[in-house]
């Protein structure tokens, strides 16, 4: 099923990935980028809420950059390498 998931978002995937070894990378990394990602997620539909009461469409821009923002970190963090990890959060 990774495997699948992996060749799903493999456009987003290949942008963090470096392939060389992370020398900085942590196991808390991963799972802080989870954190971050769910985070966003959820800030996204806490905003769709808003622009649902403001009912205008320019509400719906925070919409769209917190979920876009929010996928990538949780695709990186529950599928990427720990190169790509390092790199989204910018160690090296």
């Amino acid at each position: 099923m990774k495997n699948v998931l992996i060749r799903i978002f493999w456009p987003i995937l290949k942008i963090f990935e470096t392939g060389q070894d992370p020398t900085n990378y942590k196991k808390s990394h991963r799972v802080a980028l989870n954190v971050v990602g769910v985070l966003f997620i959820f800030l996204s539909l806490v905003s769709v809420a808003a622009a649902y009461a403001a009912g205008g469409v320019g509400s719906l821009i925070p919409v769209i950059i917190f979920f876009c923002a929010g996928v990538v970190a949780v695709v990186v963090g529950a599928l990427g390498s720990n190169s790509a990890v390092s790199k989204i959060w910018g160690t090296k």
